[in-house]
């Protein structure tokens, strides 16, 4: 593909969101290395096994209230006038038996019923019931919680912490789960330093931010040292790395002189799309080099954030079998107007403050600028401004994406 079909391709025909997804995801598949692991060491991973229960929940009748354990058939007619007096037991319940119990102990044999302990008197060796009981009354069957070789989760699962208290209950100590997907993060520019930029330099931060990233969305990141930009030590970079699930790169993914990324992998494999009609960030570059899905971030921090965001995650996810939850939203009220271009979806960065209406202030921190990382670091979320709309009005209620704390 030629430098003018690629400037086209990509900026004069940007492809929308949904479609540029659809197209990458229809290129990953999701890997099938899975290790069995203890329950200790479960939490957020994703299930790659159907898990039923071994045993029931409770494994025995069981006390729902404190009380004493009775036949109910003993209690009938009792009232607070005309009380039932019962003999306290001790073990197995006979016939005309009260013996005492509590929450979650096993009801003994012969019982069928539980007074609470608030409908009762101990009077001398006997006891007082002051209301009846039906059979099964404060008690917990066998399996009432869980029942014996009931399904649990499906593969695909992605396991809580309460997930991990019901499987221990039922008596599962260790569960097979994928391995994380694993990302080769390669920032590249010439003049990308790690510390004390000079004039001319820059410090990088999008392979640091996108690797926080892809370890948060559950998968293992190894992040690269900068590579110039050259197509040979791009190329080089990203051979190395197609042993991994995903390939991701930061920066040379527009279409200017020192843009060679895109070219390189189409050299090697196939761009799939190079142009999306977002902003910030539309010089995102997406492709595939021997089954390897190679995600090319822009160099500009917000750009390369908005879009790790609206691709890589999801590509990591689907890589590593993993679901892909939505982001959590709060309702906020627009203080001041957000512009969008029509056919662009617009990702606008806001600040959440308390007002005195009944939902928050939602504060744009900037309507542009690509490259300012403040603006979206220092910002609670963003309003997501659809393709068929110009923008929101000030007053206006919106969405707010609580982006950066999704798993």
């Amino acid at each position: 593909m030629s430098h003018d079909d690629l400037e086209h391709a990509g900026f004069k025909d940007r492809t929308r969101v949904a479609a540029a997804l659809e197209t990458v995801l229809g290129a990953v598949t999701g890997h099938d290395r899975t290790e069995r692991v203890a329950l200790g060491r479960a939490d957020g991973r994703t299930l790659a096994e159907t898990v039923t229960a071994p045993r029931p929940v409770p494994g025995y009748d069981r006390a729902a209230m404190d009380g004493y354990a009775v036949r109910a058939a003993d209690t009938f007619g009792a009232t607070d006038r005309s009380p039932t007096v019962l003999r306290e037991g001790d073990g197995d319940v006979r016939s005309g038996d009260a013996v005492r119990v509590h929450t979650g102990s096993d009801l003994p044999d012969g019982a069928d019923a539980v007074v609470m302990i608030e409908q009762t008197e101990a009077v001398g060796d006997e006891i007082e019931v002051f209301d009846a009981v039906a059979e099964g009354e404060n008690v917990g069957d066998v399996g009432e919680d869980v029942v014996e070789g009931e399904e649990l989760y499906e593969p695909g699962h992605r396991l809580r912490p309460s997930d991990l208290g019901l499987l221990k209950s039922v008596g599962i100590d260790r569960v097979e789960v994928y391995e994380p997907p694993t990302v080769g993060v390669i920032p590249t520019g010439e003049e990308l330093v790690q510390r004390d930029p000079g004039p001319g330099e820059v410090i990088e931060t999008n392979g640091l931010t996108v690797s926080g990233f892809a370890d948060r969305w559950g998968a293992v990141p190894t992040y690269r040292n900068v590579v110039d930009d050259d197509p040979n030590a791009i190329r080089a970079a990203i051979q190395r790395d197609l042993a991994k699930d995903v390939v991701v790169t930061t920066g040379g993914s527009s279409v200017g002189e020192r843009d060679h990324t895109p070219e390189v992998v189409d050299d090697i494999g196939e761009v799939l799309v190079h142009g999306v009609a977002l902003k910030p960030g539309h010089p995102v570059a997406l492709g595939v080099v021997e089954g390897t899905p190679v995600v090319m971030l822009p160099g500009y921090p917000v750009a390369c954030i908005v879009n790790a965001v609206q691709f890589l995650r999801p590509i990591l996810k689907t890589a590593g079998n993993m679901p892909v939850p939505p982001h959590p939203t709060v309702e906020a009220q627009l203080d001041r107007k957000i512009s969008s271009e029509p056919g662009t979806r617009t990702f606008a960065r806001v600040r959440l403050a308390d007002d005195d209406g009944d939902l928050p202030a939602a504060e744009p921190t900037r309507a542009s600028g690509s490259g300012v990382l403040s603006s979206v670091a220092l910002a609670d979320g963003w309003v997501v401004v659809p393709e068929e709309r110009e923008g929101f009005d000030a007053g206006e209620t919106v969405a707010v994406e609580d982006w950066e704390w999704s798993a």
